[in-house]
């Protein structure tokens, strides 16, 4: 009886042994492990994936997204962080820019399984991981990234939720140029429509090679200037002087008599004598021999005279006496003269007007000390005409921050 008694002990024991054994115990439990392993392997998958469509401007409608509840969107903050839109305004861009992706919340006992995900298949993505208290919690060792609350106000995040987040540079923006629909100028044949400055124009199909009159290509400024080999010798008294692209001899001042001290220049705006002081009276302080012009700047189709009288009504003329070059720079002065301003200055005041200077080119704008420090726009709202022109910003009002009047008037945006 005692023998059967311990057979039956010997059975219950294996029974016991065999079925609550350790080995049995880690089997169920390295189970349950990759189990959910696997589910949070695929949530972290399905994230990137949807944040990397984002970037690259596609879609990614996996049924993930909506069995996770991932959303994303991107998100503009200017420099004091607050959030605004996502758009380049007059070619400034907001000063941060975000791609933000994230989940619903995961469970409390997720999350080191997630982090375990995120060290192992995402150690370099620093902004991925678990989002808790304004900061985002990744699973390599470096310490959580804090955002900013703005953002995190606007997605709406909570704590456990799994964020991807990106900072990107908006790329610059392309520019558009509009022209009217109507066709209303028929060019000659050699010549091309093109619509610049607000209008269109017939332009020289290659104007290196195609130079009209005593004009040649100067391949430094890339334009068309005086051909000087061309210059005719005219008779004793006579100068020569280019009007409409031509050479031409001008019969000097048959009888003008010009007081003492005084001389007799022609006037190559009007083709008339006139008697200025003699500046050979006067103390010459130039370093140099000769003097150097710039290029002649002017508006398609204008009449060119010899650089020496390029200036507009609105300009004067310095030259530097070290390099013996002459440039034209806005004179506010004659602001007053209605041949610079037919409109009359007074036409021009109130808090929504104010002058500007219509600088041509960059170029032109580097020989101007007076604006150093500002920045010049020179776009299709402002003229390059070389003269002073009116500004009326009407109910925007003048962006007094970025505005110095006469030579810059910029509306508030």
């Amino acid at each position: 009886m005692n023998i059967f008694i311990l057979f039956l002990v010997t059975l219950f024991m294996a029974g016991y042994y065999f079925i609550s054994s350790p080995s049995m115990r880690v089997e169920k439990h390295e189970t349950e492990y990759a189990i959910a392993a696997a589910d949070m392997r695929g949530i972290a998958e399905c994230v990137a994936t949807a944040h990397g469509a984002m970037l690259r401007g596609t879609e990614f409608n996996d049924i993930c997204i909506d069995q996770n509840g991932i959303y994303g969107d991107m998100v503009c903050m200017n420099a004091r962080l607050t959030v605004t839109d996502c758009e380049i305004v007059r070619g400034k861009k907001p000063d941060f820019s975000y791609i933000v992706t994230a989940t619903r919340p995961l469970d409390g006992d997720m999350y080191n399984n997630m982090l375990e995900i995120l060290e192992q298949s995402y150690p370099d993505a620093g902004t991925f991981g678990i989002y808790q208290d304004g900061t985002i919690i990744s699973g390599t060792a470096s310490p959580g990234r804090t955002i900013p609350k703005k953002l995190a106000e606007k997605m709406e995040l909570t704590n456990g939720q799994l964020v991807y987040l990106t900072q990107y540079e908006m790329p610059d923006p392309e520019t558009e140029f509009i022209a009217p629909d109507a066709t209303d100028i028929t060019c000659a044949v050699g010549t091309v429509k093109t619509y610049r400055f607000g209008r269109w124009q017939c332009i020289n199909a290659n104007p290196k090679t195609t130079c009209a009159g005593d004009m040649i290509w100067d391949t430094d400024i890339q334009e068309c200037v005086p051909d000087e080999t061309r210059r005719p010798l005219c008779a004793d008294r006579q100068t020569a002087v280019m009007v409409d692209t031509v050479w031409e001899c001008i019969n000097p001042f048959p009888d003008k008599v010009c007081p003492d001290q005084m001389t007799a220049r022609l006037n190559y705006n009007t083709l008339e004598w006139e008697c200025v002081p003699d500046p050979s009276l006067e103390p010459s302080e130039k370093k140099c021999d000769s003097t150097r012009y710039t290029a002649v700047y002017g508006p398609l189709g204008a009449t060119l005279r010899i650089p020496t009288t390029s200036c507009t009504d609105c300009e004067d003329a310095i030259t530097d006496t070290e390099t013996c070059t002459t440039y034209c720079i806005p004179n506010p002065d004659k602001i007053e003269d209605p041949r610079c301003y037919p409109g009359g200055a007074s036409s021009c005041r109130g808090d929504s007007r104010g002058f500007y200077f219509g600088f041509p080119t960059r170029t032109y704008v580097s020989h101007v000390s007076a604006v150093d420090g500002h920045t010049v726009p020179i776009d299709r709202i402002h003229s390059q005409n070389r003269r002073f022109n009116c500004m009326d910003c009407g109910s925007r009002g003048i962006d007094t921050t970025r505005s110095f009047p006469p030579y810059i008037i910029i509306c508030n945006d």
